[in-house]
């Protein structure tokens, strides 16, 4: 596209010059343009590219000086090569003026063929030139403009990543650091900051300064498998205990990765850091809650294991329901306790539980009250059984088992203890035992052996008195 040829025009108004000078300048081997008067000149620069002009200085209506004076006001033309040529004003005045309005040479006639030939040359060589480097700086601009948004792309994405990388490492409480071992500096990322606890905009991560917030032994440990990377093995994991500069101890697990110049020189480190606290938590509470599991489950089987050495009837069918009874109660005790995390049993819904089965649709053989009390799981587990055997007994023998009989249970709070009142009234006229049942030595053995409780029955003839008082504390 550039060896192409370019256009030299040629402007006078007498044809037999214009010929002598196509004559002159065709050996230059570019397309040649004439005018012959300015008007021609303006419109042929404005329809082509022209490297040269050659300007008759004396032409008539508007001479040559007077259109160097329109091409170099033409901002397209401000470094358009234009050549005088003149016959008649040729002073050292006149060359002057003609430098003045621009012109790059001028030529007194008559013209030296070899010398114009010579001249025009050089221009053309030079626009052409020209030519070639504003197509080099537009190709340049082009690979800078396509360069610059390559980068631009490659700098977003790199944003895009490091925005997720610190969101990933932010959501799993996570941190990353870098050594570089060969300059001896430190880079932290907030992540890793807020793990230890330390301002970012104050804080400087150096060895003496991350030591001060770890633990000793830890450290010691961290030191140790430092020193045992190798080339080969390049990467080591470790946990640790951070002491935040307010006293706030944190688990954490360290991931790190070396690298090594080819001499084997240990040149970059880098690493995550990852805040397990929570997890380190979760897995003592599991010990303790497996612990805990073991403890009531043995109690639960030592409780079982009670009853069924204890209970005593007539034939298997009375042995399966009072058993069944028994474990039944224990059962909603547990319920209870598990709907409360084991945190404790509310001794109101734990009453209703018990006399559900004695209270009919409208019937208000049964009534009980008291204030709001959370029973601790092994009084729960107590008084569960303890109500149990009281309602079976009296549904047996008492106040239960007869139309108008009523039991009325109350409890209420006093400083360190509970006591419960069980009162049956309308039963059948009872009489004292000779010896004490199932359910009384269960009863007695629960509150006053399990508990450190008091237990006290009381049989009047129009029915049993017995008050439960067992340790309280809210």
């Amino acid at each position: 596209m550039l060896d192409k040829k370019v256009n030299i025009l040629l402007v006078d108004d007498q044809p037999a010059k214009l010929l002598t000078y196509r004559t002159i300048l065709e050996g230059v081997g570019e397309n040649l343009l004439s005018a012959n008067n300015a008007t021609e000149a303006l419109e042929l620069l404005l329809k082509h590219e022209v490297a040269v002009v050659l300007i008759d200085v004396y032409m008539p209506e508007i001479d040559g000086f007077q259109l160097a004076t329109m091409i170099r006001n033409h901002p397209r033309f401000e470094k358009t090569a234009l050549i005088f040529i003149s016959a008649i004003l040729v002073t050292d005045v006149d060359r002057l003026r003609g430098y003045e309005m621009g012109a790059v040479d001028y030529f007194p006639v008559p013209v030296v063929p070899e010398v114009l030939r010579a001249k025009v040359k050089v221009f053309v060589e030079l626009f052409r030139k020209t030519r070639q480097l504003e197509q080099l700086h537009r190709e340049l601009e082009a690979r800078v403009a396509e360069r610059t948004a390559e980068l631009g792309s490659s700098t977003l994405q790199l944003r895009q990543s490091e925005r997720l990388r610190s969101l990933a490492l932010s959501a799993g409480q996570m941190g990353s650091w870098e050594w570089n071992v060969t300059r001896g500096s430190t880079v932290w990322d907030q992540g890793q900051c807020e793990i230890f606890g330390v301002d970012p905009s104050t804080f400087v991560p150096t060895l003496e300064s991350v030591q001060s917030l770890i633990g000793p032994q830890d450290f010691e440990l961290l030191l140790r498998a430092f020193r045992e990377v190798t080339k080969d093995a390049n990467t080591f994991q470790s946990e640790f205990r951070v002491v935040r500069p307010n006293g706030e101890v944190r688990w954490c697990t360290g991931t790190a990765a070396a690298s090594f110049d080819e001499s084997g020189r240990l040149i970059w480190l880098s690493g995550v850091t990852a805040d397990i606290t929570e997890r380190k938590r979760a897995e003592e509470r599991q010990i303790l809650l497996a612990g805990e599991v073991d403890h009531r489950a043995r109690n639960v089987l030592a409780v079982v294991q009670s009853i069924m050495r204890l209970t005593r009837a007539d034939s298997i069918d009375d042995y399966i329901a009072a058993l069944d009874g028994r474990i039944g109660a224990l059962s909603t005790a547990h319920r209870l306790l598990a709907g409360s995390r084991w945190e404790g049993a509310d001794l109101n819904r734990l009453v209703e539980e018990e006399f559900a089965p004695y209270r009919a649709a409208g019937n208000a053989r049964v009534l009980a009250w008291g204030p709001v009390v959370l029973l601790s799981p092994a009084t729960a587990q107590t008084i569960a059984l303890a109500l149990h055997e009281l309602a079976t007994n009296a549904a047996k023998y008492g106040a239960l088992s007869t139309n108008p009989g009523r039991v009325e249970l109350t409890w209420r709070t006093e400083p360190g203890k509970l006591e419960l009142i069980w009162g049956e009234s309308g039963g059948p006229e009872i009489t004292p035992p000779n010896r004490r049942g199932y359910g009384s030595r269960a009863i007695v053995a629960g509150i006053e052996r399990q508990l450190g409780g008091l237990v006290n029955f009381d049989w009047q003839p129009d029915g049993l008195r017995c008050s439960l008082s067992v340790p309280y504390g809210p």
